[in-house]
């Protein structure tokens, strides 16, 4: 009797561990939002994608909301008008200085690293037409799309082509809508800052012809020395129009978290998102970089305790208690 009762009681134990019945769901929303960018670039894709992923496996409604990109975000994310969101180091160094435009002077503390996403490579594409096949060659007073204002790209790149000796008239917009523009002539020249492959580029690509225009070593050199960037290489696979690797520059993206969110809940999140690589990379092939070793490029966020738990337990992370919101 009793090595049934024994028994029976290990097999009630096993399924509540298989079925998340045992999981503590304390203080989690019935719903949530992540804020990602405008339609037609990778943050749309990418945050709407694993937004219906954890909301699949978590039994939650849940869904991407177009936005203006990482400065916007982390002041939706701080201010907990929505739960989750992605950001770029740049933009989350600035809005934790308070010198993020949406709100100067408001130090956005309360939105919390989770887990790294990929980097966002910077990227110039034009029309063949236009025979501009170097930066050098971009004309003086070229109209150039910087995507949506106070985007990654929006924030960096008139800065990087003015270092390059550039002079351009600033437009912005969404990825699609400047896509089209640069198609019918209103545009000169797209600078995109977004993970690869860049969906309005691949429409573009089949729709017209285009010139992917890389850094030269003298001009990536001085990126490098001026912006908080990385080398990086956009493989030949990446686009139809690419023949071999393009040289750029990069910089790393991060999902974030309201800090005030239940510890419980981001561990789960983050669980969904870091322990299944392929399912992530069905979403946007920029989720290659998804991985777990990559916690170590977060260098301005200060971690959610349910993302640093997860990653201390199973990526063997060793996170600096003083760089999780609310230790000690």
């Amino acid at each position: 009797m009793k090595i049934t009762l024994f028994a029976t009681a290990t097999a009630v134990a096993a399924l509540i561990a298989t079925t998340g019945f045992a999981q503590d769901r304390t203080g989690w929303p019935e719903s949530f939002t992540v804020g990602t960018a405008s339609q037609g670039g990778t943050f749309f894709v990418y945050g709407s994608g694993w937004a219906n992923l954890v909301a699949d496996e978590l039994g939650l409604s849940g869904s991407g909301e177009v936005t203006g990109g990482p400065m916007q975000n982390m002041s939706l994310v701080h201010a907990g008008e929505a739960q989750f969101g992605l950001t770029t180091m740049g933009p989350a160094a600035e809005s934790y200085a308070g010198t993020n435009p949406v709100a100067p002077g408001l130090q956005m503390t309360n939105a919390c690293a989770m887990f790294p996403m990929y980097q966002t490579p910077f990227s110039i594409t034009v029309l063949s037409s236009t025979g501009i096949e170097d930066i050098a060659d971009i004309p003086a007073g070229a109209r150039i799309g910087f995507g949506p204002a106070g985007s990654t790209s929006d924030t960096y790149f008139p800065l990087m082509l003015e270092a390059l000796g550039v002079e351009f008239e600033r437009r912005n917009g969404g990825w699609d809508d400047l896509g089209g523009q640069l198609q019918d002539g209103l545009l000169d020249v797209i600078a995109f800052a977004a993970g690869v492959p860049i969906p309005a580029v691949s429409q573009l690509e089949v729709q017209t012809d285009v010139n992917i225009i890389e850094f030269t070593p003298e001009q990536q050199a001085i990126i490098l020395e001026q912006f908080p960037v990385s080398a990086f290489e956009i493989s030949a696979e990446t686009y139809a129009t690419l023949t071999e690797p393009a040289a750029s520059v990069a910089m790393w993206n991060f999902a974030i978290a309201n800090c005030d969110l239940p510890e419980s809940f981001v561990y789960a999140v983050t669980d969904v998102i870091m322990s299944d690589n392929a399912r992530m990379v069905g979403i946007h092939s920029s989720a290659r970089e998804t991985l777990p070793e990559h916690w170590d490029k977060n260098t301005a966020l200060k971690w959610h305790p349910g993302a640093a738990r997860w990653f201390v337990e199973n990526a063997g992370a060793t996170i600096d208690p003083s760089k999780i919101h609310g230790a000690m």
